[in-house]
């Protein structure tokens, strides 16, 4: 609460609670950088397209959010958050469809984080598998092996096994990469769901005018942040030149992080 000149009590809003806070993060490999410095906070709640040309540092991102790659320097906070409350979906290019399990067992590994991976599905637990494809409308499929599946029914399976983690952060790399118009629409309406629902819903994303139209807050990246804050105002034509200018220009063979060259330093010196 707080008074104007002329004496009005006003109240005043409630600042949002951060989800994640970067402070100078940088992400890499083999100790060269990949995304560096990055400033800021998400807030608890909020929709979020991660764009920028390829070798952006988009996934780099997202797999430090989910604790898969080690600070090079800064850090990052996911406030009280830990795994069992982030879902994560990676590029289906990253994975195995060749193992031999069914559509059904492979939503069911959603609730793996409650029940454990060796206890079996009580009946509740199977009407929420079946519950969760019929969501995505694929209950006809539930026997069907993963590896028979078109590009776009298993993406509609991911996002079933998503729903079943029941997570207050989620984390989309490319869901939409060779998936069919018609299931695009279908997962969007799924993540705008979500977001409804007061989750926190990072996506890594490159078709621009689907960002425009269904995220009201946008990163871009290239290899830095190049701007971040409202959709329409971050995605202009000059912010968008400048994110392929510092892509190509980018040094891949950046120098070693500090932090690192001190700890090599370390391990060199006589104990």
């Amino acid at each position: 609460m707080g008074r104007n000149a002329v004496g009005v009590t006003l109240t005043m809003s409630p600042r949002p609670e951060p989800a994640i806070v970067f402070h100078d993060l940088t992400l890499g490999y083999d100790r060269h950088p990949a995304v560096h410095h990055i400033d800021g906070e998400v807030t608890r709640g909020a929709l979020i397209a991660v764009v920028g040309p390829n070798g952006a540092g988009k996934s780099t991102l997202l797999k430090g959010i989910m604790g898969e790659l080690a600070p090079l320097g800064g850090s990052l906070s996911l406030r009280g958050l830990d795994k069992r409350n982030i879902a994560y979906l990676p590029q289906v290019m990253d994975i195995d469809r060749s193992f031999p399990i069914s559509v059904f067992d492979c939503v069911a590994m959603g609730l793996w984080h409650e029940i454990g991976a060796w206890r079996g599905l009580d009946a509740h637990r199977k009407g929420a598998v079946t519950g969760a494809l019929a969501t995505v409308g694929l209950v006809e499929l539930a026997d069907r092996p993963i590896g028979t599946l078109s590009g776009g029914q298993f993406q509609r399976v991911l996002f079933a096994r998503l729903l079943l983690q029941d997570a207050s952060l989620i984390l989309l790399d490319e869901p939409f990469r060779a998936v069919d118009t018609k299931t695009v629409a279908d997962l969007i309406a799924l993540i705008l769901r979500w977001h409804g629902e007061g989750r926190t819903v990072l996506a890594a994303l490159h078709d621009i005018e689907q960002v425009r139209t269904h995220f009201p807050t946008t990163l871009l990246l290239a290899r830095e942040v190049v701007a971040w804050g409202d959709t329409h105002k971050v995605l202009t034509p000059q912010n968008l030149s400048e994110s392929r200018r510092l892509v190509e220009a980018f040094d891949a063979h950046a120098d070693i992080c500090a932090r690192d060259e001190e700890r090599v330093e370390r391990e060199r010196e006589p104990a």
